[in-house]
């Protein structure tokens, strides 16, 4: 599988919207927190195109030269809609917020090639990464694996830290 970014549009808000509820409805409910209304309003109410990224997974790009790296930078349109994520300028680094993948797209290394690309851009620029995950969630095993430690948390929320490698 080969995965792809693309700008976020402003366009892209309701797609993203329903991708969270999605994606966090599980955790949520877990939690007790569970709002249908408020899950996809609260992404709308945060979402900045500039700041956010398409997933996008295919199998091939049309356009690509064919290599099999996971992370394809080619100009090719793919398949299908995988996901978005977004990485925020603050004053002491970046937030990395609004990382969801379509349940269908979790567990096949997706996850991985996008951290390693945004991580690698921040990186370069020396930047600390921080993101919030819901207390429980696989995904704080993902960022785990990616340097990422936690800073503080309370009932619902995990707070994470990545320095720059």
């Amino acid at each position: 599988m080969t995965v792809r970014l693309r700008p976020a549009r402003p366009e892209d808000v309701e797609t993203i919207a329903e991708l969270r509820a999605v994606v966090l409805r599980a955790d949520l409910e877990r939690l007790g927190r569970y709002d249908p209304a408020g899950v996809r309003r609260r992404l709308r109410d945060g979402f900045v195109a500039e700041h956010t990224w398409v997933i996008l997974a295919a199998d091939a790009f049309e356009g690509c030269d064919g290599e099999a790296d996971a992370f394809a930078g080619c100009d090719g349109e793919a398949d299908a809609f995988a996901g978005c994520v977004a990485l925020r300028p603050a004053a002491d680094g970046h937030w990395l917020e609004h990382f969801y993948l379509a349940p269908e797209r979790q567990g096949r290394g997706l996850g991985g090639a996008v951290l390693t690309e945004l991580l690698a851009r921040a990186d370069r620029s020396g930047r600390t990464v921080r993101l919030n995950v819901l207390q429980g969630s696989p995904a704080r095993r993902l960022y785990e694996r990616f340097g990422f430690t936690v800073e503080r948390a309370d009932a619902v929320d995990v707070w994470m830290v990545r320095q720059p490698g």
